[in-house]
């Protein structure tokens, strides 16, 4: 067992009610795919990767992709790639629910999120993780957060759940990507307050990527060296 899967307090259901289980469906709704009989969930960080799968169960797959960036598609990265995989066993079903319909999200765009609702920080992280952006953008100075997603709906599940946010969390309309997805931006002067307070704690529990947060440090540290 992993570092990271000691700190974790596994809920004894993955759909109910929990700070884990938020953290692992936002994940799964923002870079995962849900049928019937599968539940796939893909990560850039071996940590989170290892977060999830001790949430939920599964089995972890890791390789080395290479894909376009989701503003531009010119720009080609290549990353590490886990994927995380959960099958129907035939017998207590896919997480103990007889199909997707049982789901907190069916893949059709029905996100059930209520049971999380007490526990936004982490459902919020979990979706940054999953098709979130964090930068420091050398034009202006400051930190750029951003949520990217071919559903339009999830980004507008996403924008009521800033509404609710207890940090103030202003953001943009939605936009079209070059990749025929969709985008919004939490504004800049928000970024840093709403970027600390998602990652606040984070280390307790374990429920975050690692490489996303050191992301989101250097970004503010830069800021920070801008603003000098």
């Amino acid at each position: 067992m992993s570092e990271t899967e000691q700190r974790i307090e596994v809920p004894a259901d993955p759909l109910a009610g929990h700070p884990a289980s938020a953290y692992f469906w936002g994940h799964v709704a923002g870079s995962g795919d849900v049928s019937d009989d599968r539940i796939e969930v893909v990560t850039n960080d071996e940590a989170s990767a290892q977060a999830l799968a001790a949430v939920a169960g599964g089995d972890l797959e890791h390789e080395t992709t290479s894909r376009d960036y989701a503003h531009d598609t010119s720009i080609t990265r290549t990353e590490d790639e886990y994927t995380l995989s959960i099958v129907d066993d035939g017998d207590t079903g896919l997480l103990g629910r007889s199909g997707a319909l049982g789901l907190p999200v069916d893949g059709r765009g029905n996100y059930r999120f209520g049971a999380f609702s007490s526990y936004d920080r982490e459902l919020l992280r979990g979706l940054l993780e999953g098709c979130g952006t964090i930068c420091f953008k050398s034009s202006s100075g400051t930190v750029g957060i951003s949520f990217v997603h071919e559903d339009r709906e999830l980004l507008e599940l996403t924008q009521e759940l800033l509404d609710d946010c207890p940090v103030e969390t202003p953001y943009g309309d939605l936009g079209e990507t070059s990749s025929g997805g969709y985008w919004f931006g939490v504004d800049d002067d928000a970024a840093p307050e709403f970027g600390t307070w998602l990652y606040e704690e984070c280390e307790e529990t374990g429920l975050f990527a690692p490489s996303r947060r050191r992301k989101l440090e250097r970004s503010l540290e830069q800021a920070d060296a801008y603003d000098e």
